[in-house]
């Protein structure tokens, strides 16, 4: 039976330098999909159901993290990355996979004869949850660099947001608007930047151009669809929750 996987990278070199030492040392693996962005990646994993997917923690929009999420159980991942091993501390041992880049071909070996393992001997992808969520906090922004206060211009007066009163962002092509319970304003800053000032404990994405403040939900519905919706306290605003996210109230 032959196995497949999905290659996920925003950066062109890795992937193709990727594709080829697997092409080189794993020929049988066929590669179904080459993907540059995690929207991407996990729609191929939603298309063609593949048995690995070497994904890049760190992506535009969706991170290798949210699709591992999204997809857990599904197929079995490995990471990319170039971060240092003190991030890379929060990967128990042997439940999942990473490669540091620059990937040297022993290292690479070392994973495809682990996945080989696991795929003789039937062993099912694990639940990666609680270790996802570990990692995507250790590579989170420092607290002392982390975001106090959102200004924003509008017209002739600059509002200022404190962090702690703010409810959520959304984003769309060139601005992201700020909301907390008694204002809002737009900012040109880019959601991406504003989430790596964040603290992931308190502030959670639920969606590629929404980030809410986790302790200001009041409810999570479910539609007969499975898609969620939630409610803030202190706004009106139902906000919709991506499948890539849905991860997060599963159990709620």
């Amino acid at each position: 039976m032959t196995t497949t996987a999905i290659i996920a990278d925003d950066e062109d070199l890795p992937r193709k330098e990727l594709r080829r030492m697997l092409a080189d040392q794993w020929p049988e693996l066929r590669i179904l999909a080459v993907c540059e962005h995690g929207a991407d990646a996990l729609e191929a994993i939603q298309e063609h159901a593949p048995d690995i997917a070497f994904l890049d923690i760190r992506m535009p929009g969706l991170s290798g993290l949210d699709v591992a999420n999204a997809v857990k159980g599904r197929c079995h991942a490995v990471f990319t990355t170039a971060y240092d091993n003190h991030a890379l501390e929060a990967f128990s041992a042997g439940a999942i996979d990473y490669l540091l880049k620059p990937i040297s071909p022993l290292r690479l070996q070392e994973a495809i004869d682990r996945l080989k393992q696991r795929f003789a001997t039937q062993q099912t992808a694990p639940d990666i949850s609680q270790l996802m969520l570990e990692l995507d906090k250790r590579l989170r922004t420092p607290a002392a660099e982390r975001i106090r206060w959102i200004s924003a211009s509008v017209g002739d007066t600059i509002k200022m947001f404190p962090v702690e009163k703010i409810l959520f962002f959304s984003s769309d092509e060139k601005y992201t608007r700020v909301v907390s319970s008694e204002d809002e304003a737009h900012v040109r800053k880019s959601l991406k930047e504003i989430i790596d000032g964040l603290d992931p404990e308190l502030f959670w994405q639920i969606h590629r151009s929404i980030v809410i403040r986790a302790d200001a939900i009041t409810r999570a519905h479910r539609d007969e669809m499975g898609k969620f919706t939630v409610e803030l306290r202190g706004s009106k605003e139902k906000l919709k929750v991506s499948q890539a996210y849905a991860w997060r109230f599963k159990a709620m």
